[in-house]
């Protein structure tokens, strides 16, 4: 028998681990720069993680239920994921003035990083 659910969750998380693996190589590469470019890298891939993560519970979450029910949890858990980058960005930018192109680059790194999890379906 075929379970969406879980065929949609093992897809997420995959994606997922992609991300927070880009997201360490990136704070990585940042390192010669300096801690805090650093640390911005790592707090902007943290954040798409982060809001990953968030989608994944809301979206798939609750088991089986009507159609207009799992669109609503689809939308509901992609305005969750992209709400929880911009608080991550606004926070990361104005409270705790990280640099700005290092945590760019991880919001663009680990968001592409799904792209593999997503065709590599083994």
């Amino acid at each position: 028998m075929h379970d969406p659910l879980s065929a949609g969750r093992r897809l997420a998380s995959r994606a997922i681990v992609w991300q927070a693996i880009a997201t360490a190589l990136v704070a990585l590469a940042f390192l010669p720069l300096g801690v805090r470019e650093a640390l911005a890298a790592a707090v902007g891939g943290g954040a798409v993680v982060a809001a990953a993560l968030v989608s994944m519970l809301i979206a798939l979450g609750g088991g089986i239920r009507p159609a207009g029910v799992a669109m609503a949890r689809l939308l509901v858990g992609m305005a969750a994921k992209w709400a929880t980058v911009a608080i991550v960005l606004v926070l990361g930018l104005a409270v705790w003035r990280l640099a700005p192109l290092p945590l760019l680059v991880g919001v663009l790194v680990a968001t592409v990083a799904a792209v593999p999890a997503q065709l590599l379906k083994r």
